[in-house]
């Protein structure tokens, strides 16, 4: 057996061990943040490739408009509950998550799980102008991080190759890629062979917040569960995705008694 298939076949087999809701066939994990990053480090000790997809209701309503997509979210090795629409579904079919795990916060706990460790990140997605600023405010948070690389997602179909290689030669534990939904989780699932980076992480709007170009909601937008609503106060031109939402919760509440089992 050779080395790569015994990888595949552990990483699988970590995959398959994480407890999971099924919301509309998409997997959701039920760890909490702290046991999320401790899989995810032991993933990184392991050197087992992992996609790691943040859910949330219009993820999970795209995936059930678009076949291709439905099987990256359910190829990905580990699927967590970043939106509060998908936490409150799970609730309401009576098989709840442990806690939001949102991509935000995940990426700095894993920066802070890093430190120590010298992990070494790959940051790509964004406008350079944003990139470049991300990737200051990440170097002076958590200066025990090794940044090996740094790219913009303005880069064309033609131009994967090369940044693919950039990417493997960098040999980082973790790349982290903030382009937009419908780009970034299909371009992940389609090269994370090649990359075989333990920690490949879509992260969306993430790069934006970190450079400063927008802000975090605050913390009681979080608690009340609004943190959507903030971020449409700051992106009004989001309004049409944010339609998705009511279409979910009255989805899941039409379709209660079957939404794990379809």
């Amino acid at each position: 057996m050779s080395l790569s298939t015994t990888s595949v076949k552990s990483t699988a087999a970590a995959a398959a061990a994480v407890p999971k809701v099924r919301i509309y066939g998409v997997p959701i994990s039920k760890l909490d943040m702290k046991m999320t990053v401790a899989y995810l480090s032991d993933a990184i000790a392991r050197r087992q490739p992992h996609q790691i997809i943040t859910a949330n209701p219009i993820m999970v309503m795209a995936a059930l408009e678009d076949p291709a997509y439905m099987r990256i979210m359910q190829s990905a090795e580990l699927v967590v509950p970043d939106g509060t629409g998908v936490v409150w579904a799970a609730n309401y079919v009576g098989d709840p998550v442990a806690e939001r795990v949102p991509g935000y916060d995940l990426l700095q706990e894993l920066m802070k799980a890093g430190e120590a460790k010298g992990w070494k990140v790959y940051l790509l997605g964004a406008s350079p102008e944003v990139i470049q600023a991300a990737a200051e405010r990440l170097k002076a948070s958590y200066p025990g991080i090794q940044l090996v690389g740094v790219r913009d997602g303005y880069f064309k179909d033609a131009q994967d190759e090369e940044v693919i290689a950039d990417i493997v030669k960098a040999a980082p534990d973790l790349l982290f890629v903030g382009r937009s939904v419908a780009t970034q989780e299909p371009w992940i699932a389609k090269y994370k062979e090649q990359l075989g980076i333990p920690v490949m992480m879509g992260v969306g709007g993430s790069f934006d917040v970190l450079s400063g170009k927008l802000k975090r909601a605050p913390k009681l937008f979080q608690k009340l569960r609004l943190e959507w609503f903030y971020r449409l106060l700051q992106e009004p031109w989001r309004y049409k995705r944010m339609l998705v939402l009511p279409k979910f919760a009255l989805k899941v509440m039409r379709d209660k008694d079957k939404v794990t089992r379809l």
